[in-house]
């Protein structure tokens, strides 16, 4: 106790988002947390998002899942797309900040609770192997091993693979996506005795039109998976 005070006092904890002082690790100082979009209230069943009205207990759905029905059963997420959380995603994804994967993984893991049975296998969507060798590590890989210690769940980093390498979607418009996604994604041979008849967590860092996580889920129930669930970071939402 008397190191961990001095290494404190040495090493005081900052915010994972601005670097400025907060009372515990993995915190973030009063000014980031106002600024940063957790979602909470009523939200969309099927990808997480929230939507207006107080939340009576019923299930509903956003606009988009609405009108692109899902292939998954159950979605949720913990962040919106913006301010303080796309600064969070950028700096996992292109900034290597691998240390944020605990904290955010956490906030996952709370999130995604209701969603986990006793057998729930946890699958991140997959990155071309280019692009893994690029980045040197794949930002949902990260986040569904932490999260499976979270949660107590397995986990398969490799139960997707995606031999088809896509373009980048950045910009790319809904039906854009879901024509160059299309087949993109499968499961990995060796790891289909793993997903057969088993409910699936699939993990991903940011959800725009959701072209990628059905692909990935059209993959794992053609593997005979029970049901997918997802659990992704952040939303991108409609700004009013």
């Amino acid at each position: 106790m008397r190191l961990q005070s001095v290494i404190q006092a040495i090493y005081p904890f900052s915010c994972v988002a601005c670097d400025a002082p907060v009372e515990g690790a993995h915190g973030l100082c009063a000014g980031c947390w106002s600024d940063t979009g957790f979602i909470s209230g009523t939200i969309c069943d099927a990808c997480g998002a929230p939507l207006p009205g107080e939340n009576d207990g019923s299930v509903v759905h956003c606009d988009d899942c609405l009108t692109t029905p899902r292939p998954w059963a159950h979605g949720r997420a913990v962040l919106t797309y913006q301010d303080v959380g796309r600064r969070l995603v950028l700096a996992l994804k292109h900034g290597d900040r691998t240390d944020l994967v605990p904290t955010l993984a956490g906030w996952m893991a709370k999130a995604a609770r209701e969603l986990v049975a006793d057998d729930t296998l946890i699958v991140p969507v997959p990155l071309h192997w280019t692009r893994l060798l690029r980045r040197r590590f794949n930002q949902a890989g990260l986040l569904a091993q932490s999260l499976g210690r979270a949660l107590g769940c397995e986990v398969c980093v490799d139960a997707l693979l995606r031999p088809k390498r896509t373009v980048l979607l950045d910009g790319h418009g809904r039906d854009a996506r879901f024509a160059v996604l299309g087949g993109a994604i499968t499961v990995h041979p060796k790891r289909r005795h793993l997903v057969k008849g088993r409910p699936i967590l699939l993990v991903d860092d940011v959800m725009t039109s959701g072209a990628t996580l059905s692909a990935a889920s059209e993959a794992l129930l053609a593997a005979g998976a029970a049901k997918v669930s997802i659990v992704i970071l952040a939303r991108v939402v409609k700004r009013p």
